[in-house]
């Protein structure tokens, strides 16, 4: 699985993943926030499947 993500895409995916995650405990304390756990997932594994289906590659290392 190679990274398509550049670092400051993945930054940004884990912090909007935290703070998704966040609105199970505060705020509205529903289960909507599980969703962050899609952006933080990716952001962590610096691969989106979805950017592989159209063709985005944000990460410099493999650009080709």
């Amino acid at each position: 699985m190679l990274r398509n993500e550049g670092t400051l895409d993945r930054t940004l995916r884990v912090i909007l993943g935290l703070i998704l995650l966040s609105l199970i405990f505060v705020g509205p304390q529903t289960l909507w926030g599980l969703v962050g756990l899609i952006p933080l997932a990716t952001g962590l594994l610096g691969h989106c499947p979805l950017y592989r289906i159209v063709g985005l590659n944000t990460c410099p290392l493999t650009k080709g």
